[in-house]
């Protein structure tokens, strides 16, 4: 049973997914692609405020190191493509990019112990983040096992990342999304992950 702990005053909303089957990119997700690409066209998505407002709260300037639902609204509005992952990215992106919170996803066979600890990252501190070099996550919000840090709501580690054989998974939202959106989570989860959906 996934267990995460807290040790920052924020408020979380996080999942433990189980009996996945992570595909490749589903050609039957293009509606939600289509439905997250259209809410950024005409600015029906979330507000970007609280997100920047949790980074300023730890010293972190937003427009710097940008929270992950941020970066990818930029690159949407710049007419860059959907970024198609597999099927169970690929609900996270459209989600975050739609409430404007960040998501972290986790692999939990690749986590090492019996925990996810949400906390500030030590001095020197840092990961191998997916497709780029060393992630410093120093006195910034991190998720970590007991090999040390493997997230944050920037980006996300090369170790513990989604792939098609991940069968269990943690899923975070960095902040409070409502009763509605928990269920809509669940639901398209349960539909392009295939998998059973348990509120942490």
């Amino acid at each position: 049973m996934l267990t995460v702990r807290s040790e920052l005053d924020i408020e979380l909303v996080t999942f433990d997914l189980y009996e996945l089957e992570v595909t490749e990119p589903r050609e039957d997700f293009e509606l939600e692609v289509k439905r997250a690409t259209q809410a950024v066209r005409t600015g029906e998505v979330g507000d970007s405020a609280p997100a920047r407002a949790l980074y300023r709260r730890f010293g972190i300037d937003p427009t710097r190191v940008r929270p992950s639902s941020e970066a990818l609204l930029r690159r949407l509005k710049k007419g860059e493509a959907f970024p198609r992952i597999n099927s169970l990215v690929d609900v996270a992106n459209a989600l975050s990019v739609q409430l404007q919170v960040p998501v972290g996803l986790y692999d939990l066979g690749k986590v090492r112990g019996d925990e996810l600890v949400v906390r500030l990252g030590a001095e020197g501190e840092s990961y191998n983040g997916i497709g780029k070099e060393r992630v410093n996550v120093a006195g910034r919000i991190c998720v970590a096992d007991v090999e040390g840090p493997c997230g944050n709501p920037t980006s996300d580690s090369a170790r513990t990342m989604i792939t098609t054989d991940t069968e269990r998974a943690a899923w975070i939202y960095f902040l409070p999304v409502s009763d509605e959106m928990i269920d809509r989570t669940a639901e398209l989860i349960a539909v392009f992950g295939r998998g059973l959906v348990r509120v942490v």
